[in-house]
């Protein structure tokens, strides 16, 4: 079958696309060590007439399909394993109902994080998920996104009420709705929540929006350690309540930051902080916090309150792994990211160090420590097995420490087919149980085939 030719007959012409650029941008993701494996075609579809019949031909023609956000994800979600279709749904990029009464914003899936932000500014409202790249709204809800303000205020599983989603054979659901609450029934909404393309094709998701706060101080203070720094951020989290962020980078990071940026930090172990309320609250807050920090030994504590200068002071946060990948120009970056119980933080981060040091390679430590949540990236020669290899260990034991101590193999990033192996470590009386799901809704297998579980049977 001329797949690109039938599919011609499905959409417009002008949104069936084989060019090598599109395709070759469609069988990679940015910012990740996972071999590139092109589609054999990119479809663009504008609405969920065209998804709905996008996902029929495909699931009769038993052609793999794989949604396509921004290419971002960095466990491999978007790398159409089986070639098949590229479903790229950043054309449905309409905010379609903004209810500042309800606080809750309907959106198609191609929004992009920025955008909408600069939207929900004019009636005082936000939506918190954060991730570093302005990624599209469906992607962030496809692997469960969360970011710098996870900490006061969730992931995507906390923030998404209600979903639009197209499966496998065409058919449209609808879970949730628009009240923030509801015990009717089985919670189907956070099952797609993170399910990484595998159960269906989100069209319009349902948001939680939060009203924009009075008054914020942002802090960035530096210590001679980086367990220095996970203790002080723990501290800070069980003692300080108006605490919205708590990011921890290491000295290689604020380097790559600096050189990235131009700025002119202190290269040490960092924690970046933010204390949002009223005025006399986070002014308060920033106070308790700075105390806490001192007794733990910080080198030094600056506060920032005009808004200019806490968006510089976030920038560098946001676009540290920009950073490092520029420092590292050439190499591909391996990285993992794991979530511990916040006791054991501290111990975690000191694991993380000694074993990228043991294994005679480089890399930095960075993340949203507030909640447990830290990440490693290992910039690696492509064409060096050896060296890919000592990476991968790195990651094994990193894991493994998370795994002991009751933690999670992946905070953030998803699964995709990176942690394949990791999750059936972490959940092995769950994981049959996914496939059967994933079967049930999937049959045929074509939603993302090779990634999370593996086919039932």
């Amino acid at each position: 079958m001329d797949l690109a030719a039938a599919l011609r007959e499905v959409l417009p012409p002008g949104r069936v696309r084989t060019d090598p650029e599109t395709i070759e941008h469609h069988g990679r993701a940015i910012f990740t060590y996972h071999e590139p494996r092109p589609p054999e075609v990119v479809v663009f579809p504008e609405s969920r007439e065209e998804v709905v019949s996008v996902l029929r031909f495909a699931n009769e023609h038993r052609v793999p399909v794989t949604p396509f956000g921004q290419g971002s994800s960095l466990e491999g979600h978007t790398i159409p394993l089986e070639g098949g279709i590229s479903l790229d749904l950043g054309r449905m990029d309409r905010i379609l109902e903004i209810r500042p009464e309800d606080m809750v914003a309907r959106v198609e899936p191609g929004v992009r994080r920025l955008a909408l932000e600069a939207v929900l500014r004019g009636y005082g409202l936000f939506f918190p998920p954060d991730p570093g790249w302005d990624a599209t709204i469906g992607g962030m809800t496809a692997t469960n996104a969360s970011g710098t303000n996870a900490l006061r205020y969730g992931a995507m599983r906390e923030r998404v009420l209600g979903l639009e989603v197209v499966l496998a054979d065409g058919r449209v659901i609808r879970t949730g709705g628009l009240a923030v609450k509801s015990s009717a029934g089985y919670n189907l909404t956070p099952l797609f929540v993170g399910s990484e393309g595998t159960l269906g094709v989100f069209t319009e998701i349902t948001l939680r929006l939060q009203p924009l706060l009075e008054s914020a101080v942002a802090a960035r203070t530096t210590f001679h350690g980086i367990e220095d720094a996970g203790e002080a951020a723990v501290a800070v989290v069980r003692s300080v309540a108006g605490a919205t962020r708590v990011e921890l980078v290491d000295a290689r990071t604020v380097e790559a930051v600096n050189f990235y940026k131009g700025t002119s930090y202190e290269v040490a172990p960092t924690l970046f902080l933010e204390f949002a309320g009223s005025v006399e609250g986070a002014e308060a807050d920033a106070r308790r916090a700075e105390e806490i920090c001192r007794r733990a030994g910080c080198l030094a504590f600056e506060a920032e309150r005009d808004e200019a200068a806490r968006r510089r002071l976030w920038e560098a946060r946001h676009e540290a792994a920009l950073a490092v990948a520029e420092l590292y120009l050439g190499r591909l970056p391996m990285t993992t990211d794991v979530c511990v119980p916040i006791s054991e933080l501290a111990g975690a981060l000191r694991h993380a160090r000694r074993a990228i040091a043991s294994r005679g390679i480089d890399g930095v430590i960075l993340g949203h420590v507030g909640d447990g949540n830290y990440h490693a990236i290992f910039p690696v020669d492509p064409s060096d097995p050896e060296e890919k290899e000592r990476a991968r260990r790195v990651v094994e034991e990193i894991v493994d420490y998370a795994l002991e101590r009751g933690g999670t193999c992946t905070g953030e990033h998803g699964v995709g087919y990176g942690k394949i192996a990791h999750l059936r470590r972490e959940h092995p009386d769950t994981v049959p149980l996914m496939a059967q799901i994933k079967h049930l809704l999937d049959p045929a297998g074509i939603l993302n085939p090779g990634k999370v579980v593996p086919p039932a049977g």
